[in-house]
């Protein structure tokens, strides 16, 4: 078996999504019009954006990143973080580097957490 999706309720679906595409590589793979399946660039991981008003948005900016958090994968980690704090993001902590890792995390303009990393030894194949 293998993850299909992994699926956010947030507030502004189609706006996260357009922001997803622009500044993380994402493109859409299907749009309900309700909901927005994010594909990676490698086409192997989806992710679901959508609103859901009966169900609470969860407070994503208020959450500990240990809680909740995307990882990204990044080919260089300083660079990235720049990039996404200038186009809207928040930093939430500086670049750290661990054995051979690099990783950082931002905030989107949503509050949710994005982690960038580099590792020394990739988790999945590309």
């Amino acid at each position: 078996m293998r993850i299909e999706h992994i699926a956010i309720n947030v507030t502004a679906p189609k706006e996260m999504a357009q922001w997803y595409c622009g500044h993380l590589g994402m493109q859409i793979a299907r749009d309900t019009g309700k909901a927005f399946f994010l594909a990676d660039e490698n086409k192997n991981t989806t992710l679901e954006i959508y609103n859901n008003p009966p169900d609470a948005v969860p407070d994503y900016a208020s959450m500990d990143l240990l809680l909740f958090h995307i990882a990204f994968a990044s080919n260089d980690v300083t660079a990235d973080r720049k990039r996404l704090i200038e186009a809207g993001a928040t930093p939430d902590g500086e670049v750290n580097h661990d054995s051979g890792d690099s990783f950082a995390v931002v905030r989107d303009p949503w509050g949710v957490a994005i982690q960038l990393v580099k590792r020394k030894t990739p988790m999945l194949d590309t």
